[in-house]
């Protein structure tokens, strides 16, 4: 393996505490990987904080390793299809999502991707919740501008992070996915650019489910209904209740 590069992630872009956001690290590798899809997996926790090296395998594209060399994520070339279901109306899924944080179902957490205590351009702000009558959940989002670059178009790497929370709740709220599963892989396409400030839908749906594993689908589109990134991501519950 060859080191071409040193990132640290910085401390609050962290999806449990002291673990680096998931579709985060997802996206900074996928910054450094040209194919137009791409699977990440992850091997073990990512700290933040902390310096890693990315480097370049033969096999696997690009790795993200930490000092001792412990491949901690890694990236490749990848195929995607999927059976997308529509994304629900701006209208219904802004009035989901003002309602769910009106009634304070949701934990307020730090999570990078939905916690609430994130201020605007510290965190995602995606507050996903199920929409009634259909097996899916939504999110409306307005990307903050702090998530884009000087030209206004939100990130790479926050691209891949809005990917990833919405499958969490799929697999959590409608799968009984059990609390404290991890993303294992994702794998993105990116289709259009998504411009900070302007609204964003995001929504999800279970796939499969085969023991501890949960396999769910993810879309971001635009209020009018375009597709700007589609996902498909595995996560996996703890081994111990």
């Amino acid at each position: 393996m060859i080191q071409v590069d040193e990132i640290t992630v910085p401390e609050h872009v962290q999806g449990y505490p002291d673990v680096a956001f998931g579709g985060f690290v997802a996206g900074v590798l996928a910054t450094r990987c040209s194919a137009p899809t791409a699977r990440v997996d992850f091997r073990a926790k990512v700290p933040v904080g902390t310096p890693l090296a990315l480097t370049r395998t033969a096999v696997n594209g690009t790795s993200l390793t930490d000092a001792e060399g412990k491949v901690l994520a890694e990236i490749g070339a990848a195929t995607l299809s999927l059976d997308i279901p529509p994304a629900p109306s701006w209208a219904d899924t802004e009035a989901l999502t003002a309602g769910v944080l009106a009634s304070g179902e949701r934990p307020v957490t730090n999570c990078y991707g939905c916690g609430a205590a994130c201020a605007p351009g510290r965190g995602l702000r995606l507050f996903p919740w199920v929409l009634p009558g259909r097996d899916l959940v939504a999110a409306a989002w307005v990307p903050d501008p702090a998530l884009g670059a000087a030209d206004g178009i939100v990130t790479t790497e926050n691209v891949w992070a809005a990917l990833d929370c919405p499958g969490g709740h799929a697999g959590f709220l409608l799968s009984g996915m059990r609390r404290g599963a991890v993303t294992a892989a994702l794998t993105a396409t990116l289709l259009r650019p998504i411009r900070a400030g302007e609204p964003h839908i995001a929504h999800a749906w279970p796939i499969e489910q085969d023991g501890r594993k949960y396999t769910v689908g993810i879309a971001l589109s635009t209020a009018a209904g375009e597709l700007c990134a589609i996902s498909e991501a595995l996560w996996i519950e703890p081994r111990d209740r």
